[in-house]
């Protein structure tokens, strides 16, 4: 018959013949207590099945040691990473997850919001879904002083902090990239431009155009959802163009990966006839045939900054002292793009 009593330091006290206290002090490593009575109070709380109420601790500390995470899909290898390497930084400090997606739905993410809000989450950290515009869902998270960083998909509001790359610097250099390689007439496969990332990399598309001399038309945006049906999608309408471009810059890598996939069906040569490059250099980038030309956005160091400043906002620590932090980029220069012969370079 099962036992469903809770075991509590009560109990392992009056076993080891010892007081609660110690058992207490014990079971978080004291180093008042010795190291022997120390093992021996472990080894029989697991024996006995202990757990510890964290729920009683963090109405005594007013603190659950718990910080909320909300991303648009888990699927994604960049947020995938990204969290890798929140959850590095957290784990050190002693903090759990609770790990939420919004599914790229505004109405999602506040429901994610407000479920964090409710397990008293120390903190948020998040990237913003597709369509999310009013930020007022955010408000229960300021008004307990309860922070908020934003990575990624970002927006200023409140005083909160962000962590990004220069999306525009490197747009430009992408479209800069294959303007340099001959190509005169580049379609941009975007995402919706309510998200910082993707209105950034559009303005540095343009910006490179313009430096160029080249007007811009608005036949060769193409805003999708950057999935891989909008790559197969997105070929289709540019072979179907009386002039199709002889350059495409797509927002994400695996949008730009179908789209290559697509044309090299329809008998388009890459990179000869159509140059491709995308963004994020995920691993996909390098399976494709030919290896796709992209910008290598550092997912994991992202997310240990975001976590780090999130983490110092709630030691109260002084080195908090930026609103924003810009993460280094690099171009990955692969045959995707190269029609001028010029020597691959990473």
């Amino acid at each position: 018959m099962k036992d469903n009593k809770e075991v509590t330091i009560y109990d392992i006290a009056r076993v080891l013949g010892i007081s609660p206290s110690t058992v207490s002090r014990g079971l978080k490593d004291h180093p008042q207590i010795k190291k022997e009575t120390r093992e021996k109070i472990k080894a029989l709380a697991f024996k006995m099945g202990y757990q510890c109420n964290k729920f009683a601790s963090s109405l005594r500390k007013n603190k659950t040691e718990t910080i909320g995470v909300v991303v648009p899909k888990l699927n994604s290898y960049f947020m995938a990473t990204a969290i890798a390497g929140i959850e590095k930084i957290t784990n050190q400090h002693g903090y759990g997850l609770i790990i939420s997606q919004s599914q790229e739905s505004v109405v999602k993410e506040r429901s994610c919001i407000s479920t964090l809000f409710n397990s008293r989450v120390d903190g948020l950290l998040i990237s913003l879904a597709y369509d999310t515009e009013n930020l007022d869902h955010f408000n229960i998270m300021f008004n307990k002083d309860i922070p908020v960083v934003f990575f990624d998909r970002v927006a200023e509001y409140n005083g909160s902090l962000s962590a990004i790359i220069d999306n525009y610097k490197a747009a430009y250099e992408v479209t800069s990239h294959l303007l340099e390689q001959g190509c005169r007439k580049i379609v941009h496969l975007g995402g919706n431009l309510l998200r910082n990332v993707y209105s950034e990399r559009f303005r540095g598309y343009r910006r490179a155009l313009k430096d160029k001399g080249i007007r811009y038309e608005s036949d060769m945006l193409i805003i999708s959802d950057l999935s891989n049906q909008t790559g197969i999608d997105a070929a289709q309408y540019i072979m179907s163009m009386k002039k199709p471009p002889d350059g495409v810059f797509a927002a994400n890598d695996s949008s730009a990966v179908a789209l290559i996939c697509e044309l090299k069906k329809m008998g388009v040569k890459i990179p000869d006839e159509i140059a491709v490059a995308g963004f994020n250099n995920e691993p996909i980038s390098q399976v494709v045939e030919p290896n796709l030309t992209t910008v290598d956005y550092p997912a994991r160091e992202i997310g240990e900054i975001a976590a780090t400043f999130l983490i110092n906002k709630l030691n109260n620590s002084e080195t908090v002292g930026l609103s924003t932090i810009v993460l280094k980029h690099q171009l990955v220069v692969r045959e995707s793009s190269l029609r001028n012969n010029l020597s691959k370079t990473t």
